[in-house]
């Protein structure tokens, strides 16, 4: 495990499981979105955003936290290893009303409330996103650890299991 990729609902909790397993592993962390936002929320462009994803690209290690379905394929052929956070509409929805006021090293900006368009992506994400997810990974699961994990338990498990094993590099 050298180039991960976590991808997943908005509110799934990818940026907690992130940092979770940068402790673990040691993996410098990129979150996407700080790379596509600016702090005034604003965006930069897709060229300067698949620019920076190439940078990161030619390192010997790395996790990327986000989606970004647009970026996804290039994303799958360079990575060695797969988490999919696959869980309900409903946690995904709590899990990003909860975050609401908090500051995050993931985002550059608080946000202040679970806006209309973003609560129904996050509604929209199990017919919209996830069939397009499933359909890439078969296509490009060769050589690749894909983990496919259908709860919070289940991914607190699989990071308790992973922090009790001695690392090697």
């Amino acid at each position: 495990m050298k180039k991960v990729i976590i991808i997943g609902c908005p509110g799934a909790g990818k940026s907690v499981f992130a940092r979770r397993l940068q402790a673990i592993t040691a993996l410098p962390l990129y979150h996407l979105d700080t790379i596509w936002h600016r702090p005034d929320k604003t965006h930069i462009s897709r060229e300067a955003f698949d620019c920076r994803l190439q940078e990161i690209f030619q390192k010997d290690r790395w996790i990327l936290d986000g989606n970004y379905q647009r970026s996804l394929e290039a994303r799958l052929c360079q990575c060695d290893t797969v988490f999919l956070l696959d869980y309900p509409a409903e946690l995904c929805l709590a899990g990003a009303a909860a975050r609401v006021g908090t500051q995050r090293t993931d985002l550059p900006w608080v946000e202040t409330e679970l806006d209309a368009a973003f609560r129904q992506q996050i509604l929209d994400f199990s017919q919209k996103q996830r069939p397009e997810i499933y359909d890439l990974l078969e296509k490009y699961q060769e050589g690749k650890t894909v983990c496919i994990l259908k709860s919070r338990e289940e991914a607190n498990a699989y990071l308790r299991r992973l922090a009790a094993q001695p690392q090697c590099e």
